[in-house]
């Protein structure tokens, strides 16, 4: 049975669906002749067929620009006024064109005996082609296909097509979460929420493993999913299984460097020498006690091993003050008085209660099998874990909170590298605010050490079962490297001209038209492109039964109220101990 029944020869212009005939083919775009009584039936964004060959093949385009021609007394011009010389080589009969751009074709699969839709073109439309306006049953009868293409257990639901309200809007989970994805737009237009109906599904599933950094505690509230809390000044001591600390021994060089040592000082390289060489002589010293023969053989300055930071401060020290015998007498070591800035600065970081997370960790954390242990509650995702985690970063430091994240994304890829392949289960991170650690311009040490790690793992993440999910209100603003590797993209309103241009940047050219719609979609609308869905598509996003704590304050209905009365002392006292209590 056909897929789609439309009249032809010469009845066709009565179809109701006829919108006109081909007059110019491009690479993946055709340019429609349509006569004024049937222009109405092209809009902007909407799709259209053109049947291809004698098999039920048809071409499948979506409508990117309308010009209609403007006939006066003594001039012919268009309505688009902002159409180039050059633009179109041909001039349709009617003066009126219709610009659709090709993505996809429905083709007969005569050994299942069934319609299936592809987005190969396996050859473009003849001249003089007839185009029809996919609507009512045949739109129907397309969008049941891409329904029973994406349903099946893999398929992830994410809400409705905006072209057809009754049909639901499925993604492709395994190639939206492999192939990296970004979620944009501007604040108040769905983000979180669209965040969340992807964790609400992904938590129906037996062995999801997602890891949220939540850097405003947005999700903190959310049933499903098991909460980790880097601790606060307030929480040192306490005895949480809810609280990840992140001992200063799980750095690497590179960010106990930039988290020690400022790179513009004079003495900045002999820091940098002494202060490696003392850590890994204190790693060494830590794996003979614990008789790790095997470790001592193979480990590095990188590597995650406990040591004794009051020990490495003590030798430090010692360089700083070291007198060396002399012809004369006693004299100035090599380093005598180059550390006196670093040793400050070590002493400083260690005494802030705010670091209290690297500097001020429970003494178990600080042993061998500790690491095993921090791993387990990173990764794990059965028994007493949760497939979906939450980790809250909203009281760490904005000065050290980079390093943090990078530390969090560089364990995981490194965990995931080094399991055997057998044992390895695959894991995505959301990246909530992306713009705040993932710059574009790394401006400082601290951002450059994050942007290095998750840079990583989005050009090489996919091979060790690391995905990214990266999500940002200024695509503008986040590091091009990690974007260029997102092959989905869920595009929601964007209003800044430099965020829409980011995005198209992420475009095929053939799509530039298709994001003209980011300034105009309502909430929780998004545009949606990539290796997931099987036809860029504009779909009306689920929304979670369960909604994260970013919902916008209505200033207007707020300051009509009058039984109003905000707790000033609870508020500066919240303030002096970095915790934010109810009571």
């Amino acid at each position: 049975m056909p897929i789609f029944e439309f009249k032809y020869g010469d009845d066709v212009k009565n179809d109701p669906a006829y919108l006109g005939s081909v007059l110019q083919v491009d690479t993946r775009r055709v340019m429609v002749n349509a006569e004024d009584e049937h222009l109405q039936r092209a809009s902007i964004g909407k799709l259209v067929t053109l049947k291809k060959g004698t098999a039920d093949d048809w071409l499948i385009g979506m409508v990117d620009r309308i010009v209609r021609q403007i006939v006066t007394a003594d001039t012919t011009n268009t309505e688009d006024e902002k159409e180039k010389p050059g633009d179109n080589d041909l001039t349709p009969p009617s003066g009126n064109a219709v610009t659709v751009t090709l993505v996809g074709m429905v083709r007969w699969n005569s050994r299942e005996t069934k319609h299936e839709f592809t987005r190969s073109l396996l050859d473009m439309p003849d001249i003089g082609q007839d185009c029809f306006a996919l609507k009512g049953d045949a739109l129907k009868a397309f969008m049941g296909l891409l329904v029973k293409k994406g349903d099946r257990e893999q398929a992830l639901e994410i809400g409705k097509y905006t072209l057809d309200l009754d049909a639901t809007a499925y993604l492709d989970g395994d190639k939206f979460f492999q192939r990296h994805a970004a979620l944009l737009g501007s604040t108040g237009s769905g983000k979180s929420w669209t965040v969340a109906t992807i964790l609400e599904r992904a938590a129906r599933l037996p062995s999801a493993n997602l890891i949220v950094l939540d850097l405003h505690g947005e999700y903190r509230e959310l049933s499903y999913a098991h909460h980790l809390r880097i601790p606060g000044p307030d929480d040192l001591g306490a005895d949480d299984s809810g609280l990840l600390y992140l001992p200063y021994w799980l750095m690497n060089a590179e960010e106990l460097i930039s988290m020690f040592i400022v790179h513009s000082e004079f003495t900045a390289h002999n820091q940098t020498l002494v202060f490696q060489d003392t850590v890994v002589s204190e790693k060494k010293k830590g794996l003979k006690a614990e008789n790790k023969t095997e470790i001592l053989e193979s480990f590095t300055v990188d590597s995650p091993v406990p040591f004794n930071l009051t020990d490495a401060i003590d030798h430090i020290k010692y360089k700083n003050e070291e007198m060396v015998q002399g012809a004369r007498g006693l004299k100035k070591g090599d380093f005598n008085g180059q550390f006196s800035r670093l040793l400050a600065r070590i002493a400083t970081k260690l005494n802030d209660r705010r670091y209290g997370f690297l500097f001020q960790a429970p003494n178990a954390l600080h042993t061998y099998e500790s690491f095993h242990s921090l791993a387990e509650q990173l990764l794990a995702f059965s028994g007493k874990h949760k497939g979906i985690k939450i980790i809250d970063f909203s009281e760490v430091p904005s000065d050290v909170l980079p390093v943090m994240l990078g530390i969090v994304g560089r364990l995981i890829y490194y965990l995931q590298f080094w399991m055997p392949d057998e044992k390895r289960h695959p894991v995505a991170l959301v990246c909530d605010e992306a713009h705040i650690y993932l710059p574009r311009d790394k401006g400082n040490p601290n951002q450059e050490r994050a942007v290095d790690s998750f840079e990583k793992i989005a050009k090489e993440g996919r091979k060790y079962g690391v995905s990214l999910m990266i999500v940002s209100q200024r695509p503008s603003d986040v590091s091009d490297t990690i974007l260029s590797q997102c092959n989905n993209v869920m595009a929601l309103r964007l209003t800044n001209s430099n965020d829409i241009s980011a995005v198209k940047n992420m475009m095929p050219e053939s799509m530039a038209s298709f994001m003209e719609m980011l300034p105009v979609l309502d909430i929780g609308e998004a545009l949606v492109v990539g290796d997931a869905v099987l036809l860029p598509s504009r779909i009306l996003i689920n929304k979670p039964d369960e909604e994260p704590l970013s919902e916008t304050i209505d200033f207007w209905t707020e300051w009509s109220r009058k039984d109003v009365s905000p707790d000033w002392v609870l508020a500066a006292e919240n303030m002096r101990r970095q915790r934010r209590k109810t009571s």
